[in-house]
């Protein structure tokens, strides 16, 4: 969340809009209902109401259920560290033991963990399917990426022989183009990670990677599962510019939405259809249900109920919901959270790598 202060300080990753009308938690809940799993927990840390909110009880991803169903697991006060400290968790690992009951309670073979920050609409069956085909006691998505430079934090480089199985497993720190990196998709016998949970505790060791996945390798069938679809990965904000230009193309609109058999599901709003008004003029753009537009709308993302006056033109940007944009303005490469109000005349200009950003109900 640190990453992403612009966003998330008033909300986590996890429901940070995305795509006109998804959060980012709707990807892997979508691909895990898709894979028929219906017992689903969510962890959190800190700014989750409207995580929450958007949830709800699950019905929009056939989750309401008596039995199983989607259950947040909120922040607990830890005493990992030692000594008379309480803090919540600090790291991935201490998350996990926070949740030993719910893992525990589960009667399922196998675990699926997945961060929300990744982008993609991975086929679950086919993983499981070959995770349990191979023995495997650990099955790792990957995929190749290209950085250059510095890489999001906690990333991790993976190499694996012809078979698949992992050789090593190391932080990424420097990438100068491509690399093979976890996804953070990872699929785990169940009770071999209470206990590798456990015994990471025990011996003080506080890196999930290092002390659960590294000491893995070489003991036991560590496999490495290769994902060649679409993957955007979302760890600041002009990542999140980059990955929301990308929708525009029409190769990674199909990879992400194209499959009837892996649909994306979202929180259901009922809004009437977008206005286009005489003087608009739009191309290349996504626009949600409830907007007006007025002028000209090119190469942008526009959620649900932004209004764009006339003689306004809107480029390379993305107006979060009830985006209220005045007569004569001219944005590029601007991102607004919800309910911006940007006056009539504003010239408002940023760059791909540095998106010029507004925060929830700024009137400018």
């Amino acid at each position: 969340d640190n990453e992403m202060s612009e966003f998330t300080g008033i909300r986590t990753v996890a429901s940070v809009p995305f795509g006109c009308r998804y959060r980012l938690i709707d990807f892997p809940l979508s691909y895990m209902v898709n894979a028929s799993i219906s017992k689903i927990g969510v962890i959190t840390h800190n700014n989750y109401r409207s995580l929450v909110d958007h949830i709800g009880t699950g019905k929009d991803w056939d989750l309401a259920r008596r039995s199983g169903g989607i259950k947040i697991l909120p922040p607990f006060i830890t005493a990992f560290g030692g000594g008379t400290r309480r803090t919540l968790y600090n790291n991935r690992l201490e998350a996990l033991a926070g949740v030993r009951d719910f893992i525990a309670r589960c009667t399922e073979d196998a675990i699926l963990l997945c961060d929300c920050n990744g982008i993609c609409n991975i086929d679950v069956k086919e993983l499981i399917s070959t995770h349990e085909k191979s023995g495997a006691k650990i099955s790792i998505v990957s995929t190749e990426k290209s950085f250059g430079g510095t890489v999001p934090k906690d990333t991790y480089e993976i190499t694996s022989d012809p078979e698949g199985n992992v050789t090593s497993f190391t932080r990424l720190t420097l990438a100068n183009g491509a690399a093979e990196i976890c996804t953070n998709i990872i699929l785990f016998d169940r009770a071999f990670l209470l206990g590798e949970i456990t015994e990471a505790l025990t011996q003080g060791d506080g890196d999930f990677y290092g002390g659960v996945i590294g000491r893995a390798i070489g003991r036991h069938t560590v496999k490495a599962y290769k994902y060649e679809g679409t993957y955007l990965l979302i760890s600041s904000l002009p990542t999140y510019f980059e990955a929301s230009m990308r929708l525009l193309r029409e190769d990674v609109q199909c990879e992400l939405f194209s499959d009837p058999s892996r649909p994306v599901y979202t929180k259901v709003r009922n809004s009437p259809p977008t206005l286009y008004l005489p003087s608009s003029r739009v191309r290349s753009s996504y626009i949600a249900d409830g907007c007006v537009i007025e002028g000209v709308v090119e190469n942008s993302i526009l959620f649900r109920g932004v209004r764009v006056g006339r003689g306004s033109v809107v480029k390379n940007s993305i107006l979060l919901q009830d985006t209220e944009v005045g007569e004569g303005v001219s944005l590029g490469c601007v991102i607004t959270d919800k309910n911006v109000r940007v006056r009539d005349g504003r010239v408002l200009s940023g760059h791909e790598s540095i998106p010029f950003f507004l925060s929830k109900g700024t009137d400018v």
